[in-house]
């Protein structure tokens, strides 16, 4: 059994008894902190200056949401419980301290809801994720070859990722429609009968999946097609000479110069359409039945919904944010891993 001593201040102070386990003093280990950042602050205050107006707004805008958000998802508040203020009567909070007691309904699926939830919103984002990134491959593989109008075609391509969502949700929406929509006017001139695109699950699903994949297929386009131009021609010319065929170049030459790229896309795409709250909320508003809500639409439908359940909302934010912060640290040591491997 090893016992803790303070450390000596000097070279002529005692040594150390062995079996012993040196314990630098907890005050002069923050005098040091302090004297790095002063020394950091003196050597960068100009980029300090910077920094500080955006910190601030996200202290404002961020930090506190965040940290009321995780408060309330450890009482049970909502709509009836909460303070308030009705004219000049001041109705006092009578929510109380639960602890993790909402945690462990949630994650326990004694809600009924979670998992169900959690599943379909897996299914929609690994979808939405493959289909945003092999489009948006094949369409930046097109437009790297030297083609005529490639500078029109390459605007008319970013047109629905220029269009805001709300606008294009709508749009979809309406050309939706089972009786008055675009697509079902083309099938039935085509002699196939109306499709209910927005009233069966089945369909329903596959309509915001499709309406994502046009919004958000344009973006990882254009960040393709900046990556397959900074490779250097010269490795295609060198892979040619050498008798590779165009598969070859594709799969050693062109995926691994993309793969700096392709890391932030996929990373940015997962934690984006896993928050896809625009276009479920606004071409099926969760439904029918409930079957288009991932957990982001229906945290919201808690919060703002009948009795407001303003902790069941907080607790369904903190869970979505944890699983996407894990999701994040995992790819990237993924990554990093398989970096070290290859170098």
């Amino acid at each position: 059994m090893t016992t803790t001593i303070e450390a000596p201040e000097s070279p002529g102070s005692p040594s150390v008894p062995e079996g012993t386990t040196p314990r630098k003093p907890a005050a002069g280990r923050f005098r040091r902190i302090l004297r790095r950042l002063r020394r950091s602050y003196d050597s960068h205050w100009y980029a300090w200056a910077m920094v500080l107006p955006v910190v601030l707004v996200l202290g404002v805008l961020v930090g506190y949401p965040l940290v009321r958000g995780l408060y309330y998802s450890l009482t049970d508040i909502n709509e009836a419980n909460m303070g308030r203020t009705i004219g000049v009567n001041h109705i006092p909070a009578t929510y109380e301290w639960v602890g993790l007691k909402n945690y462990r309904n949630v994650l326990s699926g004694s809600d009924g809801n979670f998992y169900p939830k959690l599943q379909w919103t897996l299914i929609w984002t690994v979808s939405c994720v493959v289909l945003h990134y092999t489009l948006g491959l094949g369409l930046a593989v097109l437009l790297n070859r030297k083609v005529r109008f490639s500078g029109m075609y390459r605007i008319m391509l970013v047109v629905p990722w220029a269009v805001p969502a709300f606008v294009s949700a709508f749009a979809w929406r309406l050309m939706l429609n089972k009786d008055n929509g675009v697509i079902n006017a083309i099938l039935g001139g085509a002699g196939m009968d109306p499709v209910d695109w927005l009233g069966q699950p089945t369909t329903a699903k596959i309509a915001v999946i499709m309406v994502n994949v046009w919004i958000g297929a344009p973006f990882n386009m254009v960040a393709i097609l900046g990556g397959l131009q900074a490779i250097p021609r010269e490795q295609y010319e060198a892979a040619e000479m050498d008798g590779a065929t165009a598969w070859q170049r594709f799969r050693y030459v062109t995926m691994p110069g993309l793969r700096p790229i392709s890391a932030t896309i996929i990373l940015l795409g997962v934690i984006w359409t896993f928050n896809q709250f625009a276009v479920i909320y606004l071409v099926t508003e969760g439904g029918p039945f409930g079957s288009t809500e991932i957990l982001v639409t229906f945290a919201y439908k808690l919060g703002f919904a009948n009795i407001r359940d303003y902790a069941g909302a907080a607790t369904y934010g903190a869970i979505i944010l944890s699983m996407l912060i894990l999701f994040a640290t995992a790819y990237r040591r993924t990554l990093d891993r398989k970096g070290q491997e290859t170098a």
